[in-house]
Parts: structure tokens; sequence; C-alpha cells
């Protein structure tokens, strides 16, 4: 969740007053209360900042914020985001038999917590867990508590090592790619680690380079975590050869460096998709494995898992004993109460979908996303994933196995990045790329357009996430509204686009460029694309940067990353 700051009422009352886009809202409105179109008005007057002196009827209540939230995207269509946003009506239903049961109260509910105890047991099984280890791991609060964890479970590590040697403690670092996910930087910053990013170049797809980032260990380093899955492009990051560098170091230098893989979205692909590959627990230097079961763990949002090969890794000091809930339990948590809910609709999915099912799914989503980077690439635009690229060339047919199995294409996340193509960007210089991501938004498509990550920042990607509710009949339509908004842009109509940047478009050069493309409605839309959407409370509830704290302070290290959270 973003930060929220308090809203004076009265304060956006009078800055309505002078507003072009707001002078005009009833008087209702300025007043900061809800609009209710029911005949019976009960939240008419409820105050939309303030907490309401009288409540109003559950009914009155429901339907205000029903309607309300009809303004958000369309989660079928939000191709930004790997959240899963689909179950069968089986797992709705028992997801709210569950909602009120507290995972955290064992002793009151062991049944929840013994699907809890399988759910690991699974998820060991699936990750090549050592039989002469002793797995162990938890549920999270998505992948960012389970990175936390990971990351904590390391540092603690490295530190009594150092105490054993009576070596300086007080340094540590971690390593990771430019292209990580906010939340392994995080983890830094909250824990005093120094993060070491290693840029990423376009050559490597965007990822980290295992070795590039030989040069940045030394003995502080508590681990390297490497990334199963991009969000930026959805590459693999080689956890094999990582690990033989690192086997290599130790044999040079006697630097022990261990593995974090984040599989936020990767260890529910590869598995399924691509059994031959060495990225978990057969890997001897990799400690610890989390991911996401509300990504293509096909879980509603707010789980997250993470597994250690072995009870060693994790340090007595940071375990504590519960013993004040009827029996005494063992807890290695960021934080305290979680919903059982979300681990039983994983055990369903567990056992409605099997190996077999994961693997359709995986096998569907990957086909769709080799259908769509095929459209893009032989059109206007450079794909920059790889799941479509065959491994030889073969193009994807092989003598045994199925014709379309992934195998025969370089490992990745379904997922599709691309950009315009550098012949396109010559023909049409006044076209900016996020402009298609504004007209698509009109279409009720949700597709982000943004800047490659350190060391490829003048790069810009539009990415489509292809999940399990985005079927082939929505991917061709997704690529007829790519090329049509793409299309729409070229020649005249970029020029006078690109002109209205000086001034209001007349109505006659509307009308030319409407002849040219037809779509009012999609001018309109590029015409205002990159300024940003207009969302008066959001925009009202954000914190001023400048008035945290901390400005008489040593400067901290600057934020390198900006990836979406999710």
């Amino acid at each position: 969740m973003s930060l929220s700051r308090h809203i004076n009422a009265e304060d956006i009352i009078e800055q309505c007053k002078d507003h072009p886009h707001k002078k005009h809202s009833s008087q209702n409105a300025r007043r900061g209360l809800h609009q209710s179109w029911r005949r019976d008005e009960d939240a008419a007057e409820a105050p939309k900042y303030t907490m309401p002196k009288q409540g109003i009827s559950s009914k009155a209540a429901y339907q205000l914020l029903h309607d309300e939230s009809a303004l958000d995207g369309n989660p079928l269509l939000n191709l930004a985001s790997f959240v899963h946003t689909w179950m069968p009506e089986e797992a709705d239903k028992l997801i709210m038999e569950n909602i009120n049961k507290n995972i955290v109260d064992m002793d009151e509910y062991p049944a929840a917590s013994i699907i809890h105890n399988r759910c690991i047991s699974m998820l060991a099984d699936l990750w090549k867990a050592p039989k002469e280890g002793k797995v162990i791991g938890t549920a999270t609060a998505g992948s960012s508590e389970a990175i936390m964890l990971a990351g904590l479970a390391m540092k603690k590590k490295w530190q009594e090592a150092r105490k054993a040697a009576g070596k300086d403690y007080f340094h540590p670092n971690i390593i990771f790619g430019a292209n990580a996910q906010v939340a392994l930087e995080k983890f830094a910053r909250y824990f005093d680690v120094e993060t070491r990013l290693v840029p990423v170049k376009s050559s490597t797809g965007f990822i980290m380079d295992p070795n590039d980032a030989l040069q940045f260990i030394d003995e502080n380093t508590i681990g390297i975590i490497v990334i199963l899955g991009s969000t930026y492009t959805g590459h693999f990051e080689d956890v094999e050869l990582m690990s033989n560098l690192l086997d290599d170091l130790q044999a040079r230098t006697g630097l022990d460096i261990p593995i974090h893989v984040d599989g936020a979205s990767g260890a529910f692909i590869a598995p399924f998709a691509y059994p031959s590959l060495k990225w978990s627990f057969d890997i001897p230097r990799v400690v610890s494995i989390n991911t996401s079961g509300h990504k293509f763990g096909l879980v509603y949002a707010g789980l997250g898992w993470v597994l250690w090969r072995d009870e060693s890794y994790l340090h007595k000091d940071l375990i504590f004993e519960l013993h004040y809930l009827g029996s005494t339990e063992y807890s290695f948590t960021l934080n305290f109460s979680k919903p059982a809910s979300p681990i039983i609709a994983q055990m369903f999915n567990f056992l409605n979908l099997g190996f077999e099912g994961y693997q359709k799914i995986a096998y569907k989503d990957l086909r769709n996303a080799r259908m769509l980077s095929r459209a893009l690439d032989s059109t206007y635009f450079t794909v920059l994933s790889n799941v479509h690229l065959p491994v030889d060339n073969t193009h994807g047919t092989h003598k045994t196995g199925h014709s379309d199995s992934p195998v025969h294409y370089l490992p990745g996340l379904p997922v599709v990045a691309f950009r315009l193509s550098d012949e396109y960007k010559k023909e049409n210089p006044g076209v900016q790329q996020v402009w298609i991501s504004t007209m698509l938004r009109t279409k009720g498509w949700i597709v982000p357009n943004y800047n490659a990550p350190l060391g490829a920042e003048d790069v810009e990607i539009l990415r489509v996430v292809v999940r399990e509710t985005l079927s082939e009949d929505l991917i061709e339509r997704l690529i007829i509204d790519i090329l049509e908004v793409t299309e729409n842009l070229k020649g005249q109509c970029a020029k006078m686009i690109l002109f209205d940047q000086m001034g209001p478009l007349t109505n006659n050069s509307i009308s030319s460029c409407l002849s040219l493309t037809g779509s009012e409605h999609s001018i309109s839309a590029a015409v205002t694309a990159g300024k940003g959407m207009n969302q008066p409370d959001h925009d009202h509830a954000r914190p001023d940067k400048e008035n945290f704290g901390g400005d008489t302070q040593e400067a901290g290290p600057e934020q390198a990353g900006f990836s979406r959270q999710c």
C-alpha cells in the first residue's frame, strides 16, 4: 500500500472553487459529502474524509462503495499486473467459509494449520528439496514479506559467522540485479544492508549477468539474490551459472556466498514448463526460495511462501515461541495475524489442478504469449522478451514431445515486453511510445509503459502479463487494438498531436486528423497521453516528499529501481 496523508476537506473545497475541472461540481460535492443516486438518499450526508457521527444502513453503505469501486479498471483487462484475479466458484465459497479464521491461532484452528503444513511439503517436493535435509517454510503476506525473511536469515547467518571469526559484522551487503522488484531494495534499506546493484544490459535481456555480479562480492556479502522471472521482461536469471561461478570463487578465495532465488512468479512456472531447468534446491548453494501464491500460484492477492533448504539456515534468535494461544508454536514472520483463507485457497488449487493442471495452464499462458510476441514482432514493434524464441531452428516442433512444449523455447515467464521498432520511430519521429499505453486504456486495456532498469534506462518498454484469464480470443482482440492505435498515430496525425503540445488543436486540424484515423476518441487520448491521469483524491492524499524527516542527517542511498510492486 502507498502512504496516504490526512485530507482536510475544507481546503479541498476551496481549491475546487477555482479548479477548471471541478468548479462545476455540485455544492454537496464541495462540502466533501458522498453522493448517492438511490431514492432513500441514506448516503447523501455521509462525509468523505471524517467518520460519520451516525451510520447509514448496510444496504446504502454497500451501494455507495459498490458504485465507487466500479470506477476501477477491469481486472480481466489489467495486463500490467502479475496478480491473479479469478478462481472457480468452489474456491470462492471455501474462501468465504474460512475468511474469519486467523492462521496464527494454530490451537483454535488446527485444520487450517495442518493445511498450511501440507502446502509447505508440496512446495518443497516441487522445488526438489534434498531428502537428507529438513526443509522449513512459512506462508507470508506476498513475496515482499518472504524476501524480507529470507534476507534476514542470510544476514543473521553471516553475522554469526563473522562474530565467531572475530571479524567486523556491522557492514553487510547484498547483491542483486538492477531489474529487481522494489521489495528487494526495501529489505536492504529497512534492515541496514548495503545494496550492490548489478547494472543490466539490453544484450542480456535487461537482467543480471552472473559474470557481472562477481566484481561486487567481498567478505561482507551476505548473499546474492537471483531472480527467476524479471518483472521487466520475464527473463529468467541463470541460477546454475551463478552457483558455478560462486563455487569457483570459493575455491579461489574461500568466500562462501549463498543464493536466494526470488521466484515470485517463476517458481510456479519453471517446475511445470521447464522441468529440466536447474534453479531450485537441487543446486546446493540455493539456501532459500520465495514465491507468490497470488501470482502464478493462481490464488487471489495476499499470499506468499518462503522455504529454506534446512532448519540450520534459520538462526534461533530469529524464531519466536508462542505460548499464549493454548500451545507452544514457533514463528518467523514480520506480522502476527494472517487470514487462513488464502492458504486454504492454495491447497484447493493443489488438489483441483494437480501437477498436470498447473502444467496445462503454464503451457497455455506461454503459447498465448508466443502468439502475441510473433504478431507484434512482425509489425511495428521489437519484442524484448524471449519466450517465443526457439532454442534451435525447429521453431518449436520436435520428433518427440508436445509440438508447442515450452522446453523448445527459451525459458521465461509468460510476459511480452516490447517497444516501437527503430524503423517505425524513424518514420514517425513525433510519436511517443507512452501514447500507445494511453490509447489502449480508452479501449479498456491496461498496458504499462516504463523505462528499463539501471544500465539501460533510456529504453522504454511496453509490457503485457499473460495470465490464465487472458484467453486466445482476448489475445487476438488485443493484437487488433494494439495495431489499430499504432497505425492511428502514424503520419500526419502524429505531427498534429506533436504540434498540439504547443497549443490547442483547431477544429480544422482535428477534422483532418479524424479523416485519417476515424477515431476522435483515440486522438483525444493521444493528446493527453504522458500528462498522467487526474485522480483528485489520490493527489490530495499523496504526501509531500519534502516533508519527510531526515533532512538534518546524512543523506541515505537514493532509490535505484522503480519497478511496479506487483
